[in-house]
């Protein structure tokens, strides 16, 4: 399983983000692994979809992907707390930590910091 960062998937939505097509390729590259997102990581890719008045059609590239949609339970907030206090990353951020460590997944981001703190706790960057 791989949990994808924002930063993955806005680039994979955007053909005129600079990260685009490194994007298609990480996710071309992720094979018959399972994709997934924290629900706070599909929140922060449809912001901007939100603003355009096309989220229906970002919707649609996302479960053409087979994103699985990492929910929020009740001990989380302060598991998520926790990460944020001991790693200085931004809540969003944690949110992608989290689903990883849950899951024992892989991490596939383009932002340094989180790639950092993924590797600093034993975790799998998904890389390609």
């Amino acid at each position: 399983m791989i949990v994808l960062d924002a930063s993955v998937l806005i680039a994979h939505l955007d053909a005129t983000d600079s990260l685009h097509e490194r994007a298609d390729r990480l996710l071309a590259a992720s094979g018959s692994e399972a994709l997934s997102a924290s629900v706070v990581t599909l929140a922060e890719v449809l912001v901007g979809p939100a603003r355009t008045g096309v989220v229906d059609r970002a919707l649609a590239a996302l479960e053409q992907l087979a994103v699985a949609a990492v929910p929020i339970d009740r001990v989380i907030p302060v598991r998520l707390a926790l990460l944020r206090a001991e790693t200085g990353l931004k809540l969003p951020d944690c949110c992608v930590l989290l689903a990883a460590e849950q899951s024992g997944a892989a991490v596939a981001t383009f932002d340094d910091r989180l790639a950092g703190a993924v590797t600093r706790r034993g975790l799998r960057l998904f890389e390609r």
